[in-house]
């Protein structure tokens, strides 16, 4: 056994969180992609079993009312809201990231005055996220302005209506400032609105602390909730009586039942709503957010830095010189929970070789590794052994 390895055997011994583990199906192999999809929680399959036998089968259409459909998006809001800074009832959830990343644009416009016709977004943003900006951006009569995150203070003016920004970039694991430039988005007079896939689950956010307007955020990632688990959108209390969703829906009715011809939106959060929700996806959501009870999202954090620096340890001292550069922050508050890792030979092949025997990242064109750390199922030695997996692959 190497120095290397001890040391992370007696990390992992340390470790607080290091029970959780056992609250995921896993197997023998190294699992480091919990940034595209997360694994799954033990209590998810007899929830879902019972959803479909029980509360579908056998109550059927009672269960809107008896087994809580009806409440549902706006009870896991409140389950998801502790893991991002915020108080109950400014969070529901339903349809994607996508759309509500639409909700959130076109209604931020629809705060601000009408002399504000520009639009700014990442310019590195997530792809999904650039499109639906600019056509936020057609459908609100605005210029969409892609600039890059550091450059965002400088760009603001009396011209700019809303901010569209990632708080970690999904390529390189960059954490961007969001109190600081929510902060600049704010004395311009702009709304800010924050894209939080990478961020929610693997650190603190404080969506109320630092005056956030809105935010969306998927839940198949560090929140585990399963492929194409419902997304959410955070609205500020203080927004809320004002919040104009572009897609006015019948779950979003102030009177759901009363089909009145007139849209009349609802009250706070449920303004956010817009059809009927995923009940299956969204009830094994629910099941899935039960890995974070008792758990404090500042002990996440705690982990998360400390795999992310010994991973980067490990590499530097397994992998042959030049092989590989770490594009991830060194500095703490610039780093999310992933390293990404540019290797300039092959690096789709040397990911396909790395997942064969047993250590699972992903690829990103032209030649990024990326590895995500999930502090509540990664360990100590699941960096180490992926690291050293990695330089046998590399010489």
């Amino acid at each position: 056994m190497s120095d290397l390895a001890r040391i992370a055997q007696q990390h992992d011994a340390d470790d607080p969180l290091a029970g959780r583990r056992a609250l995921f199906v896993l197997d023998d192999g190294v699992y480091l992609d919990g940034n595209s999809l997360g694994a799954l929680p033990r209590s998810v399959p007899g929830r879902v079993e019972d959803v479909v036998r029980r509360q579908w089968g056998a109550l059927k259409i009672r269960s809107w009312d008896e087994s809580g459909w009806w409440t549902a998006p706006e009870r896991i809001g409140d389950r998801i809201a502790p893991l991002v800074g915020a108080a109950a009832g400014q969070i529901v959830v339903g349809d994607s990231t996508s759309v509500n990343v639409l909700k959130a644009l076109v209604g931020a416009v629809r705060l601000v005055d009408d002399a504000r016709d520009e639009i700014v977004v990442d310019a590195t943003t997530f792809p999904t996220d650039g499109y639906i900006a600019e056509s936020a951006a057609r459908l609100t009569g605005r210029t969409l302005r892609p600039v890059r995150p550091a450059e965002v203070p400088a760009a603001l003016s009396e011209r700019t209506a809303a901010v569209l920004l990632n708080h970690v970039d999904y390529r390189t694991g960059r954490l961007h400032d969001l109190p600081s430039l929510t902060a600049a988005v704010h004395a311009a007079g702009a709304i800010a609105v924050w894209d939080l896939c990478h961020s929610a689950g693997a650190l603190p956010v404080g969506l109320d602390e630092h005056g956030v307007d809105l935010a969306v955020g998927c839940t198949y990632k560090y929140l585990n909730g399963g492929p194409g688990s419902p997304a959410y959108l955070y609205v500020r209390s203080g927004l809320q009586d004002r919040f104009d969703s572009p897609l006015p829906g019948w779950n979003s009715h102030a009177e759901p039942f009363g089909m009145r011809e007139a849209y009349e939106p609802a009250a706070g959060a449920l303004r956010g709503r817009v059809g009927t929700p995923d009940i299956l996806s969204m009830l094994a959501l629910e099941a899935a957010l039960e890995v974070w009870d008792g758990v404090s999202i500042d002990a996440v954090r705690t982990k998360s830095l400390a795999l992310t620096d010994f991973f980067l340890e490990c590499v530097r001292a397994y992998v042959p010189e030049g092989r590989v550069e770490s594009l991830t922050p060194v500095r703490h508050e610039e780093r999310g929970s992933q390293v990404a890792l540019r290797c300039p030979s092959d690096a789709g092949d040397v990911m396909k070789r790395l997942i064969g025997r047993g250590v699972v990242g992903d690829f990103r064109r032209p030649d990024v590794l990326r590895f995500g750390f999930t502090p509540l199922y990664v360990g100590f030695a699941d960096a180490e052994r992926a690291a050293r997996v990695l330089a046998e692959e590399l010489r």
